[in-house]
């Protein structure tokens, strides 16, 4: 998919969570000196977003690859050979102990990480959920050395160093979801539908905990990683597309029926209109495609991934 990144509209304080109002309420006018809180060096927290490798020494059979730089312009990340997580936590005082691991899309070619990396992980932080960008291996990328196995490793083990860092991050191991956006959706996919279980024994303990998400959403996704038949305990699922993008909405609504065939629970959003790579909906002249990620904070809250304490689904 192709993003690009116009004028953001930022976000002011967040409302406390016990009075927690829609997300899209919260919005106001922009100023350049607080419009610069939308730009990749923007503070969260305790300061800088912090990028942390899925593996220090680079990923297994690529180490002499970890030190080639990654090539950045405009809303584009690419050439990614030290995959990594980009950490960006909410106020401590907002903290609910949710988190998601953000899979930003870009067709396996690039990595669309400003409009579908940090304008999501920004959302979230809005809700009080800790947000892991993943930057992951690309193997459509003229001249790669990689293939569709090592997005899915990457996806893997970028959910069991959050796991095993939970406490760390001040999150709930039992409240950590995954998002994707077009291809982003594919490595959740990947992560998701497949074996997701801690490797036994494994002598680096990340490895050790468990891959699987508690909870998914993917938003205008593509069709790797889906199997022709869902497990019945794949995560519970969010899932959003415009009815006018037409492979991408196939997808998802076939999704959908995989998932009623599994007996799990998913939600599916499909709008009229909105094409193929909305982002987050901002840009967007159409109020629903413009809105949509209430729907997703909407979701989430009536699920119990927002309550301060882990409790059950309804």
């Amino acid at each position: 998919m192709n993003g690009h990144v116009g004028t953001a509209r930022p976000f002011l304080s967040p409302p406390p969570l016990k009075k927690r109002r829609p997300y899209f309420s919260a919005l106001k006018p922009a100023s350049g000196l607080i419009a610069a809180l939308f730009l990749p060096g923007m503070l969260f927290a305790d300061g800088p977003p912090l990028p942390v490798p899925l593996w220090p020494d680079g990923p297994p059979g690529f180490e002499s690859r970890k030190d080639i730089p990654e090539q950045a312009a405009d809303y584009w990340v690419r050439n990614i050979n030290q995959p990594s997580l980009t950490v960006f936590l909410p106020p401590r005082d907002q903290a609910n102990g949710a988190a998601v691991i953000i899979c930003p899309g870009g067709g396996f070619r690039e990595l669309v990480f400003h409009a579908e990396g940090v304008e999501p992980a920004q959302f979230f932080n809005h809700l009080g959920v800790a947000a892991f960008v993943l930057k992951y291996r690309l193997f459509r990328e003229t001249n790669s050395v990689y293939t569709s196995e090592n997005a899915r490793a990457d996806g893997l083990r970028a959910m069991r160093l959050v796991r095993r860092r939970a406490a760390e991050w001040g999150v709930d191991p039992r409240r950590i979801g995954m998002v994707g956006y077009s291809a982003g959706g594919e490595v959740v996919s990947l992560t998701a539908f497949g074996a997701t279980d801690g490797i036994t024994n494994a002598p680096d303990a990340i490895d050790r905990a468990s891959a699987r998400p508690d909870f998914i959403a993917e938003i205008y996704p593509g069709p790797l990683g889906v199997p022709a038949v869902l497990a019945t305990n794949v995560p519970p699922a969010f899932l959003l597309c415009a009815d006018d993008d037409r492979f991408h909405s196939v997808v998802t609504t076939g999704l959908l029926e995989k998932y009623r065939q599994a007996k799990v629970p998913a939600e599916l959003h499909l709008y009229a209109k909105g094409g193929h790579g909305f982002n987050q909906g901002q840009r967007s002249k159409l109020k629903s495609i413009h809105d949509w990620p209430q729907r997703l904070a909407d979701w989430l809250a009536d699920n119990g991934y927002l309550d301060p304490v882990s409790k059950p689904a309804k």
